[in-house]
This record gives C-alpha cells, structure tokens and sequence, in this order.
C-alpha cells in the first residue's frame, strides 16, 4: 500500500523480483540437492531415454519475454526439474552416452557406497554407469575400465585409503579417460597438486558440476 497498491507494485517488477529470487533459491536448492526431485536429480532411472517426448515449454500472457510491451517484468515460469531434464537431454540427442566405470577398491562398505553414489549422480546426465565388485589392485581396475571402453573412471573407496590408491590409479589411466574420486578426503590438496582434478560429494553441486561433464565429454 505504501508503493501505491498490488498494481503500482507489479508495473514496478517488485512482485515479480520477490516472487523470481525465490525460484531462484529453489533451483539452487534443486542443483545442490538439498531439495530431491525423485528421478531427477537424484535415483534416475539409469535407462530411461526421452525419444521423441520433449517437455512442454511454460509461456506468460507476454510469450515467455523477459518484459511485456510496457516493459513491466515477467515472472519466471521454469519447472524445478528443467535444468536436470535438459541436461539429460543434451546428453541423449548428442548421440554419444558417456561409460562411467567404478573402479571399486579396498574398504567393501565405503566403496560400495561411494559406488552406488557415484552411479545415481552421473546417472542424473544421462550417463551409462557400469558398478563393479571390487578390484585387488588399482591397476587391473583401470585395464578392466579400457576394456569396458570407459570414458570416466570413478575411483571407489574410503577417505584413508585414496592416499594409497588414487595417484597410483591416476598415473596408470594416463589420461585415457577422465578420472574422478568419490569423495572429499583430507588428502584432496595432495591430490590436486599430483594433477587429480575431478571430486564429486555431497556438498558439490551436482547440475554445475555435470554441465561441466558434458562440455567436455560431448564434444
């Protein structure tokens, strides 16, 4: 009332600013995951192909432009779910579906979980995910992952032993594909300076982190 009533406040974008940051914060609660979309971004359907389905695109009373014809804001009509399905998207129209390969090694309980996380969250994009039992050395683990014309090599194990296991794996992959590591250890700065670059864990985010993957794996 004090801006001159509801109307005066829309012409203004002041409804449309309050109501679009919200939006905002929830996507990036969504990319994060600290919202779940089931079968979204997070427990996809590891098999799931879009074909000829698209998803319906959201249009205001201006035709989906940022402003109408008296330039008055638009609000932001994007599905929470949006960024993860054109991301997936993007991957199956490129013709190329990435292998992601777990290279499961050492402590069962740790890589086991390190494993099925690692599968539901390149899953999310649309990658092929290909889980393992267990490797003794980390060097037949990357001979079965070339064998198995993978594009990733996600290293699975615990915080204590990436110390033993991931420069050795790293240096025998030689760049062949790309190496990731399931996990945020206390070893991460040793890590990275032996030119390890890829970390995915709970507290990345995980739409940022994948649009990154698909740049450079669907070239």
């Amino acid at each position: 009332e004090e801006e001159g009533g509801f109307y005066n406040a829309v012409k203004a974008g002041k409804v449309q600013a309050a109501v679009n940051e919200s939006n905002k914060a929830r996507h990036a609660d969504i990319a994060k995951r600290k919202e779940v979309l089931l079968g979204t971004n997070q427990f996809p359907n590891f098999n799931e192909k879009a074909g000829e389905k698209q998803p319906l695109k959201a249009t205001n009373c201006c035709g989906g432009h940022d402003t109408c014809e008296k330039d008055v804001p638009t609000l932001n009509f994007d599905r929470a779910a949006s960024e993860f399905e054109a991301l997936r998207l993007e991957t199956e129209a490129s013709g190329k579906r990435p292998k992601a390969f777990m290279l499961t090694i050492g402590n069962l309980a740790m890589r086991q979980a390190r494993a099925q996380f690692s599968c539901n969250f390149l899953a999310c994009a649309g990658y092929e995910v290909v889980d393992n039992l267990g490797f003794p050395t980390v060097e037949e683990g990357v001979e079965a992952a070339m064998a198995a014309k993978a594009d990733i090599v996600v290293l699975c194990s615990s915080d204590d032993e990436y110390v033993e296991y991931a420069v050795p794996a790293f240096k025998a992959l030689n760049g062949r594909a790309m190496f990731i590591v399931a996990g945020a250890p206390a070893c991460m700065d040793e890590l990275k300076a032996a030119g390890i670059e890829n970390f995915i864990h709970v507290r990345v985010n995980v739409l940022e982190t994948l649009k990154e993957y698909n740049a450079k794996l669907l070239k």
